[in-house]
C-alpha cells in the first residue's frame, strides 16, 4: 500500500483549513472524501465522451456504455457476485432497500412477519413499514444486548414459518458493530425467509463475498466508498431478481411497448428504468480501482489500528461512555460516545471550531438511541486517509471541550 502521506495527497480536500486549523475529517460514516482520480474521471467523462448509454450507435454512446458496464463488472468482482447482471445500479443504499421492499409486495401477505435489527438505520426500517402498510404484514425488531449486538437466541426464538423477510445491517452506522450476518442469513433461510443485508458501512472497510454469505440481496452506496453521491448498487441472486416485478417503468427496462402489452428487458435492465447516473457509475468503477490499488486487507488493517488507538485514548480520558461492543475484533472504524453531562451537539460544535469534523445526533438510528435512553452520540468514523496524529487532535479537542463545558 502507498504510505499514508501519499494517500492523503490523493485527497485534495484534506488540504483545507477550518477556523485556521488543518481539517481532521472523522465523518466518513456519513460520506467519504474523494480521491483526485475519481474527481478527474468525472471531468474526463463530461469533457470527452458524455452521451446516453445502451441506445446509441455513435462513438460517444458506445464509449460511455462500455465504461458504465465495465464499472458494473468491477462491482461484481468487488463483492464476488456470480454474474454481472446480478448487480443493479441504484442511487444508493436507500433506493436499493426501497426497490426490494416494494417489489417483494406480491410475496408478502397479512400477518406475515418482517424482522429487522433494533440498531437499523431508518432506511432499513421505513421501507419495510411501507410494505407492512400495503400488505398487513408485521414488522418485528430483533433484540440486541447492552453492547448493541444481536441476541442470536432471541432471534432464533422469533423466527417462524410466518417470517418472510429478514433485513439487517452488516455494520451498525451508529455503533460500528459488525453483526454475524452469515449466521443470521443461515438461520433466516432455515425458515424459508428472504434476506437483505445493508452493506453501506461494510463495503468501504473490508472484503465482501456475497456468495459466501449466501445473501439474497445486498445493498451499498458509492459515496461511502470514495465515489460520488447518487450512485450505489443492489446485488440480488439471479433467481430472486428474475422473480421481482419491475420497480419503475420507462426507457431501457423494456423489450417491446404497445398499448395492449409491454414486455420487459432482461436483467439487469429490467430494474434500471430511465437514464441512469452514468458519470456516477463510471466514477464508482474508478473508486473501486482505487480501493483495490491500496488493497482491501491493507485498508481494513489501517482502519482497525486507528480504531484500537482511538478507543484506548478516549477510554482513558474518563467521564466518557462509549457505545457498542468493546470487542474491537467485531467492530469497524466507528467510535460512538458521549461525554457525561454534556450534550453531543455542543461537543460537535466545539470540535468543529478546532477543525475536527465528527457527526452528532441519532445518526438516522433513533431506535438504538431510545434503547440507550440518550438523545444521540458523538460519532468519529475513520477512513484510509486518517492518521494516528489526527486521533491525537481529536483527543486534545475532547479534553478542551470538557474543560469548557463541565
Amino acid at each position: 500500500m502507498k504510505s499514508i502521506a501519499e494517500i492523503r495527497r490523493d485527497f485534495p480536500i484534506l488540504e483545507r483549513k477550518i477556523g485556521g486549523n488543518p481539517l481532521v475529517y472523522f465523518d466518513n460514516g456519513a460520506t467519504s472524501q474523494k480521491p483526485q482520480q475519481v474527481i478527474d474521471s468525472i471531468v474526463h467523462f463530461y469533457t470527452t465522451y458524455n452521451a446516453n448509454i445502451h441506445r446509441g450507435v455513435h462513438t460517444l454512446s458506445q464509449g460511455a456504455t462500455n465504461a458504465y458496464e465495465e464499472a458494473r463488472r468491477k462491482l461484481q468482482k468487488h463483492i464476488n457476485a456470480a454474474k454481472s447482471y446480478e448487480v443493479i445500479f441504484t442511487s444508493g443504499t436507500t433506493e436499493g432497500i426501497n426497490l426490494v421492499a416494494t417489489c417483494l409486495t406480491p410475496f408478502v401477505k397479512k400477518n406475515d412477519e418482517i424482522l429487522v435489527l433494533t440498531t437499523e438505520h431508518h432506511s432499513n426500517i421505513v421501507p419495510w413499514q411501507f410494505l407492512c402498510e400495503r400488505t398487513g404484514a408485521i414488522l418485528r425488531p430483533i433484540p440486541i444486548d447492552e453492547k448493541g449486538m444481536i441476541i442470536l437466541e432471541d432471534f432464533k426464538s422469533i423466527l417462524s414459518e410466518r417470517t418472510k423477510v429478514v433485513s439487517c445491517q452488516h455494520v451498525s452506522n451508529a455503533l460500528g458493530n459488525v453483526h454475524p450476518v452469515k449466521e443470521i442469513i443461515t438461520l433466516a433461510h432455515s425458515v424459508g425467509a428472504v434476506t437483505l443485508i445493508d452493506g453501506a458501512q461494510s463495503c468501504p472497510h473490508f472484503t465482501i463475498d456475497v456468495q459466501d454469505l449466501d445473501a439474497d440481496f445486498y445493498v451499498a452506496s458509492g459515496h461511502k466508498m470514495y465515489a460520488p453521491t447518487g450512485i450505489g448498487f443492489l446485488y440480488g441472486k439471479e433467481v430472486w431478481l428474475e422473480k421481482l416485478p419491475p420497480y419503475k417503468g420507462g426507457g431501457d427496462m423494456i423489450k417491446t411497448v404497445c398499448f395492449d402489452k409491454t414486455t420487459y428487458a432482461d436483467l439487469p435492465y429490467k430494474l434500471e428504468a430511465g437514464t441512469p447516473n452514468i458519470c456516477g457509475g463510471i466514477a464508482y468503477g474508478v473508486a473501486i480501482d482505487y480501493m483495490h490499488s491500496l488493497g482491501m486487507t491493507n485498508i481494513a488493517d489501517h482502519e482497525h489500528a486507528l480504531l484500537r488507538y482511538a478507543h484506548k485514548q478516549i477510554h482513558n480520558i474518563g467521564g466518557i461512555t462509549i457505545y457498542g461492543t468493546n470487542d474491537l475484533d467485531h467492530k469497524a472504524g466507528v467510535i460512538s460516545f458521549n461525554i457525561n453531562g454534556a450534550h453531543p451537539y455542543d461537543i460537535g460544535t466545539l470540535l468543529d471550531q478546532m477543525g475536527i469534523a465528527v457527526r452528532t445526533g441519532h445518526h438516522c438510528a433513533q431506535p438504538v438511541m431510545d434503547f440507550y435512553h440518550i438523545p444521540g452520540t458523538v460519532r468519529a468514523s475513520f477512513a484510509v486517509y486518517n492518521t494516528l496524529e489526527e486521533v491525537d487532535r481529536l483527543i486534545e479537542g475532547i479534553r478542551k471541550a470538557i474543560k469548557m463545558l463541565l
